[in-house]
């Protein structure tokens, strides 16, 4: 858990090399990440806020985050090595919501203005595309992608399954986290090393995750 809750994906972020936690975050809970992960996890907040991970989105290449982001908060992100990182130039501030993305490729908000999405590609060098999963357009916590795979809400409809395959050129499944929570990116940190669901999850919940993803 983190900050004594089991929607990891609402507090935390992580990429194929970093991961976002919460100021604050207990020491063994930065180092199970850190394993499970194989990730530097860097402790921060957004806008002055601890939900991290609904407020920032990020790959290898870089971070995008909210516009209310603070200088002091992104200037450490520099430190990560050749990143990118740019504040979204929209009022929809809940970056990690609206953009679901991996190293390759990003699905965001259907309603996101041009400027917007052509921040997102600059910043983490992805095709960007206009998408919903299950009807939802917060898209970042109705799935999570890994360059393995794509895992979405229960209810996506076949074509946009299709949209996903096709911007992601990935296996899309679905699934649930935290006891039947079809909100994947709520309740999931995953990148290709390893993942780490909400306290909440069951067994056969992570067997989906775990199949899905490619961990298996």
């Amino acid at each position: 858990m983190i900050g004594g809750s089991p929607v990891l994906g609402v507090f935390a972020t992580v990429t194929e090399n970093v991961a976002l936690v919460p100021v604050g975050t207990p020491h063994v809970t930065a180092e199970q990440i850190e394993e499970a992960l194989r990730v530097r996890v860097m402790q921060t907040s957004i806008a002055g806020s601890f939900v991290v991970g609904s407020l920032a989105c990020g790959n290898c290449s870089g971070f995008v985050v909210s516009r209310y982001a603070y200088a002091e908060e992104i200037e450490p992100l520099h430190e990560l090595g050749n990143v990118n990182v740019q504040a979204i130039p929209d009022v929809m501030t809940a970056v990690g919501n609206i953009i679901l993305a991996n190293d390759t490729a990003a699905v965001v908000h259907p309603r996101l203005p041009n400027r917007a999405v052509k921040t997102i590609e600059e910043t983490l060098q992805v095709d960007v595309r206009r998408a919903t999963i299950a009807g939802l357009k917060t898209v970042g916590m109705a799935g999570v992608a890994t360059n393995k795979g794509v895992l979405v809400h229960p209810r996506v409809s076949d074509a946009e399954i299709a949209i996903l395959e096709d911007a992601f050129n990935l296996p899309v499944d679905i699934g649930t986290v935290n006891f039947g929570s079809p909100l994947i990116g709520s309740g999931l940190l995953a990148n290709s090393a390893g993942y780490l669901a909400g306290a909440d999850t069951t067994g056969p919940e992570l067997g989906r995750i775990e199949d899905a993803l490619g961990y298996i």
